[in-house]
């Protein structure tokens, strides 16, 4: 589980196609430091699994869902990349809880910056829209942000100087792919509302 709050700007320094599957060279000192074989780390919002690690760098698989679902699959030597490891037991949940579970990919529609902070839009699959709503939580490439603006196909989210200098969401130009998480709470929600009516029916 993870709180959505980036601790480090990485970067990929390998890419192996494994056929079904990729293998990543990531730099990320700081994500990896006291870390262990099969650690979990959150790759812009993609919970991936330490295969090994050393000099500042570890290795991570990625599997055909993950890529087919994420966006992944579109890296390449030099991307950069938000880092976070796992939320210790007991520790403060600065953002919202998170689940490295990518939901879908939207794509930066357009950005309107302003003297102290970035209003960036964002398209919304339709099968995701039903879960996001104005003031609530939502993850874009692994960070913690409240929506703005919450329409059928897009959504609005303003970005402090602090997100814009130390994710990769400063970087991000119109129509580049960013991964998606809802807030899990929401999906549970619908799920158990939906079974009530289900029971209620017979």
């Amino acid at each position: 589980m993870f709180t959505g709050i980036v601790e480090e700007l990485g970067e990929i320094t390998a890419v192996e196609n494994l056929g079904d599957a990729s293998r990543f060279r990531l730099r990320g000192p700081v994500v990896i430091e006291g870390a262990k074989h099969g650690d979990s780390i959150a790759v812009n919002g993609v919970c991936l699994t330490v295969v090994d690690f050393g000099d500042g760098e570890f290795t991570a698989d990625v599997m055909a869902e993950t890529l087919k679902r994420s966006s992944l699959g579109a890296l390449a030597v030099g991307s950069r990349v938000n880092l976070e490891r796992p939320m210790a037991l007991g520790g403060r949940l600065g953002g919202h809880l998170v689940q490295g579970h990518v939901d879908g990919t939207g794509t930066i529609v357009g950005r309107e910056p302003s003297e102290h902070w970035e209003i960036v839009k964002v398209s919304l699959p339709a099968d995701l829209s039903r879960y996001v709503v104005e003031k609530g939580s939502i993850t874009v490439d692994g960070v913690s942000l409240t929506v703005v603006d919450a329409g059928a196909d897009h959504f609005t989210i303003s970005l402090i100087p602090t997100t814009l200098a130390l994710t990769t969401l400063g970087i991000k130009k119109a129509g580049d792919p960013v991964n998606l998480e809802v807030d899990v709470l929401a999906k549970y929600v619908e799920r158990l509302l939906g079974a009530d009516r289900k029971e209620t029916v017979k």
